[in-house]
């Protein structure tokens, strides 16, 4: 009968060598699981830092804005979200602004995106900024979040003074024969089943005038 011990021994081998690399995988599987929880909890404590950065800006912005915007909030353990959809006549316009963090959870990610739809000229939709998850420089966030409002409210004037966004929504006053956005109307009055809108109120007044309407 063939000696098989040597066959024996070089299989029990391969499955000892089995058995200790599965241990070794799930080891570091533990550990890695372990960290990525620990670096979740640092993380949720760096939001909470970052939260008194952007959260006046972004009310701030808001605010400027009124009943012009609607801002949705959007919150996981690993990201921060605030969208704001704005109210208008020549385009539509979502910003978010957000804080994120990468698979590893070894980073934070700042990101601006600006939605403009139709697209009628140039304008930054998207950047973000990136920091260690133990080293998260606040005062740079704060002046980063600052420049991207800035720079976002920059493109919103622009877009109000473009010649292609304005052209459907373009009045004349009856007055002045000036045209203007009807956004850009001082006042404006009914009559005759008809809406008119005026650059100033001397203008109103005038065309109530030759009409021979009462001013309320």
């Amino acid at each position: 009968m063939p000696d098989v011990d040597n066959l024996v021994d070089r299989i029990d081998a391969e499955f000892t060598a089995a058995e200790t690399h599965l241990k070794t995988f799930q080891e570091r599987q533990v550990r890695d699981y372990e960290g990525r929880v620990q670096r979740l909890e640092q993380l949720d404590q760096v939001f909470l830092q970052l939260r008194e950065i952007w959260r006046p800006r972004l009310e701030t912005l808001a605010k400027k804005f009124g009943d012009k915007v609607k801002v949705t909030p959007y919150v996981t353990p690993s990201a921060k979200e605030a969208t704001f959809t704005f109210q208008s006549s020549i385009a539509h316009i979502v910003l978010r602004f957000g804080a994120m963090t990468d698979a590893d959870v070894r980073k934070v990610i700042l990101t601006y995106d600006l939605e403009i739809l139709p697209i009628f000229m140039q304008f930054q939709s998207h950047t973000d900024m990136e920091f260690p998850l133990d080293h998260v420089d606040l005062k740079a966030a704060g002046e980063w979040i600052d420049d991207q409002i800035i720079g976002f409210v920059k493109t919103y004037l622009s877009l109000h003074e473009h010649q292609q966004y304005l052209k459907n929504v373009m009045v004349s006053d009856p007055v002045a024969g000036v045209e203007f956005p009807k956004f850009a109307a001082a006042t404006t009055i009914e009559h005759a089943g008809k809406t008119y809108h005026f650059i100033s109120d001397a203008t109103r007044q005038e065309f109530e005038k030759q009409k021979g309407i009462a001013p309320k």
